[in-house]
């Protein structure tokens, strides 16, 4: 670490830029933070601009400097967390045909290993060894992995600069070499032709966006390819999957409010893809098979928490579509797998969620659930249709996750794999509970908290409240062996299931978005107010904690209330709302107009956006101690956007903090690559929180 005392606060020069928009001019001072070449910078980090470069090094020392004195606790969480990690854990092997699929880790190792069996066991077979191909590059991420029908070949891709370019390559499982196909700048999915002799990808366009669906035949040069759909709307995304039963590769197109997909027979790759039900705004749906039968998840017809609907394969329109599963109001369905004979689906109702099997012979449903106050609760697929077995996967807060397949037929359950927590994990030192906190328009909150059971709720406890709140992504009250480390030295741990998040379904969502935005902040903000009052904590006693979307409702909070905080974690932090969202040219620009609204075209969204936006929010006030950390790499949120917020809170604020930023100059938006270097990035978020505590000699 750096001598605080010799490493002044960085100051960014102020090279104002103005725009106008719906008759408002907005100035930015720190425009110049943003390199005009950012899109090659994504592909070779090496030719970021000099003064852009020296500008966060120089942040990297402040920060460094700043928390010089949590080096050792560092270190000492990092050695905890390793030590709750199982270093040669495996996953549950996967059947299909005549071998059974998993990936596991070595002693020692970061990076999975890819593998397989005989289906009944026997010697373990590696295909790909995650560490040997960590160490030809600086970043290394998998992507898709996927071995084909014929069981000879394994198509794979990976990330090595963080940028989320994926490249595809395929090796033979009885040489243990890769082949000549190279396939780039790609989304990282592949999806095998019945036949084993070509697969299906999508292409990353000039802007980072998926726009473009290929084929790719065993052989041939990647610029031989064959288009096979291109989506013309840049606000749409486009992604391939299987469908359960094999038979299509499925093209998933849409926004955040819409969508529409389309069917390729994977038994003749060279057919058109078949629309099954043209895009209609606000209406979205997914499409699975069975047979001649194809079943659909939407929310057409006004089924705010969706539906499940069917019809015949040779008449996919909207129009032919019987419901099969009625839409029940407060009852969200998640998500679809579709067995020979049975259909499973994840339902969510006030906040937890269950398992429901349905019996498609007969009609006969019953359901899986579990008796605590808050948990976790994920179906995991299957490579096999023909099955009467689902997996499951189960956690909370307090229970290590455990992986069980259940037999559909029979309704008996095997306990398959219990996590290892090899320094020792006791559930009973441990509570989980749920309190519901109030907000001031009359929605309650759920929140989910962990803590140590021997607590007393005396209003002293620090806190960390983890938000995200945004997309309809539900954050799960799951367990997680890091967290541990805060609660066994006095932290409790809440997560605010607050709106824009689907915790309590896709209402709950809409709830959080776009004009009703601000709602996800003084969701935030009242769970704190209730847990003080309930006594878990006190006014700056709290630590929020936030990535991404997450990261812009920590800038908003701290800018509305930061008097309740000691401290703010904001992880690659989406805080630059307006500027991101007035400039199209940006990777996920124009497919979160839905979410955000669209400010260059909408003066009512360019207000509501410029009102929230946590950069353009900065006051002359006091704020807590705030730590950003951002990806040089980072497609989703750029790296300008935290050291742009960052300089203007510096140069704004008019006490407390400190404000730091922290740059991974050689990651991107998931940080680090390797499961241990990712502990680095965690321990220093967590440092930062028991030093904004006061106990970070704890």
């Amino acid at each position: 670490m750096v001598d605080r005392k010799s490493v002044p606060a960085p100051v960014a020069a102020r090279r104002p830029y103005q725009f106008t928009a719906h008759g408002i001019t907005v100035t930015d001072d720190y425009a110049w933070l943003k390199d005009p070449k950012w899109q090659e910078v994504l592909r070779d980090p090496s030719i970021l601009d000099p003064d852009i470069r020296a500008y966060l090094e120089d942040e990297n020392k402040y920060s460094e400097s700043i928390l010089g004195g949590t080096e050792g606790l560092q270190k000492k969480l990092v050695a905890e967390m390793r030590g709750r990690i199982k270093e040669d854990d495996s996953s549950v092997p996967s059947p299909d045909g005549p071998f059974a699929y998993f990936h596991k880790f070595r002693d020692g190792g970061q990076h999975e290993l890819l593998a397989r069996q005989p289906r009944d066991g026997g010697e373990a077979h590696i295909i790909i060894d995650g560490d040997a191909q960590a160490a030809q590059s600086d970043y290394f991420k998998f992507g898709g992995a996927r071995h084909s029908p014929d069981h000879k070949l394994h198509a794979w891709s990976a990330d090595v600069r963080g940028s989320e370019y994926f490249t595809i390559r395929v090796r033979d499982w009885a040489t243990g070499h890769d082949s000549t196909d190279v396939v780039e700048e790609t989304d990282g999915g592949v999806v095998w032709s019945a036949d084993s002799k070509s697969f299906f990808y999508v292409k990353l366009d000039g802007n980072h966006r998926p726009m473009q669906v290929f084929r790719h035949v065993l052989g041939t040069a990647q610029s031989d390819d064959t288009l096979i759909y291109e989506e013309k709307d840049s606000g749409w995304f486009t992604h391939i999957h299987e469908s359960s039963s094999g038979r299509f590769c499925i093209i998933a197109g849409g926004d955040h409010e819409t969508s529409e997909q389309r069917l390729v027979d994977l038994r003749d790759s060279s057919t058109t893809p078949r629309l099954v039900a043209a895009r209609e705004v606000g209406v979205q749906y997914s499409v699975n098979d069975r047979g001649d039968q194809l079943f659909i998840l939407t929310n057409a017809g006004g089924a705010i928490d969706f539906k499940i609907q069917t019809t015949l394969l040779d008449r996919p329109e909207r129009a032919n579509w019987k419901d099969l599963i009625p839409y029940r109001p407060g009852v969200y369905v998640i998500d679809v797998e579709l067995y020979a004979n049975h259909m499973v689906r994840l339902e969510r109702a006030n906040a937890l969620p269950s398992i429901v099997i349905r019996d498609l012979r007969n009609g006969n449903e019953h359901a899986i659930t579990f008796d605590e106050a808050a948990y976790s609760l994920n179906t995991m697929g299957s490579y096999e249709f023909e099955t009467t077995t689902l997996r499951f996967a189960y956690s909370s807060m307090t229970t290590p996750a455990e992986v069980f397949d259940y037999e559909m037929e029979s309704r008996s359950r095997t306990l398959r794999k219990r996590q290892e927590i090899p320094s020792g994990h006791d559930p009973a030192n441990y509570a989980t509970t749920r309190i519901m906190a109030r907000t001031t328009d009359g929605a309650e909150v759920p929140v989910s908290i962990l803590h140590r059971s021997d607590f007393k709720p005396d209003g002293k406890s620090p806190l960390l409240l983890y938000g995200y709140g945004s997309y309809g992504h539900a954050i799960p009250a799951s367990f997680s062996a890091n967290r541990l480390s805060l609660v066994d030295r006095g932290f409790v741990y809440a997560i605010a299931h607050v709106r824009g998040g689907a915790d309590k379904g896709w209402g709950w969502y809409l709830d959080g978005k776009r004009d009703k935005k601000t709602n996800t902040f003084d969701d935030f903000v009242a769970t704190g107010r209730a847990l003080i009052e309930a006594k878990y904590t006190s006014a700056k006693r709290i630590v929020g904690h936030g990535g991404s979307a997450g990261g812009m409702l920590m800038g908003a909070a701290a800018n509305r209330a930061g008097d309740l905080f000691a401290g703010i974690v904001a992880e690659v932090p989406f805080v630059d709302v307006l500027n991101t969202m007035m400039d199209a040219s940006l990777p996920l620009t124009p497919p979160e107009w839905p979410e955000w609204g669209n400010p260059i075209t909408d003066e009512k969204a360019f207000r509501a956006i410029l009102s929230y936006s946590p950069y353009d929010n900065v006051a002359a006030q006091n704020y807590p101690a705030i730590l950003a950390m951002a990806g040089l790499t980072d497609p989703r949120v750029t790296y300008w956007e935290p050291a742009k917020w960052i300089a203007r809170l510096r140069a704004t604020m008019t006490g407390g903090g400190p404000v730091l930023l922290r740059t991974n100059m050689g990651a991107g938006h998931g940080g680090a690559s390797g499961r241990f270097n990712r502990l680095d990035e965690v321990a220093l978020a967590y440092a930062f929180a028991l030093w904004a505590a006061g106990l970070a000699d704890s």
